[in-house]
């Protein structure tokens, strides 16, 4: 590995724990330093983000249901981040070109995205089940 791979390596993690540290330490919910959703602040209606600062903060926690209650859309998708981060680093780190094929179908793109429309508007619905979806409980 060149010095310049294992340089960005080496600031990747550190960013990346820094940010860990930063979310294990710190509860969104009682400082003001976390930057609050502009959508919901301007409007009252919930991006399909919102509540994702403070699911990451619970999940570091270790309070899985917590954190599925604030944004299960995160808590759902996290293992596919997951895998695909860490596939880029491994092409990264030894110069190959693994894909995780999935992330290239048409039908799983839209899918996901389609996904992610209905449950942006299923998370604003002011009935019961769909209240369940939003990030205020």
């Amino acid at each position: 590995m060149n010095i310049r791979r294992l340089i960005i390596l080496t600031l990747s993690i550190i960013l990346i724990g820094g940010v860990c540290f930063l979310y294990f330490t710190y509860n969104p919910t009682e400082h003001s330093f976390f930057v609050p959703c502009p959508l919901k602040y301007t409007t009252g209606i919930e991006c399909p983000g919102c509540g994702s600062q403070r699911a990451i903060h619970q999940l570091l926690h270790g309070n899985i249901a917590t954190a599925f209650g604030l944004n299960p859309l995160l808590i759902i998708s996290l293992p596919l981040l997951i895998y695909g981060l860490g596939l880029k680093v491994h092409n990264y780190i030894y110069d190959t070109q693994h894909r995780f094929m999935l992330f290239y179908h048409k039908w799983f793109v839209y899918g996901y995205f389609g996904l992610v429309v209905v449950y942006w508007i299923a998370r604003n619905i002011p009935y019961y089940p769909f209240t369940l979806l939003s990030s205020d409980g």
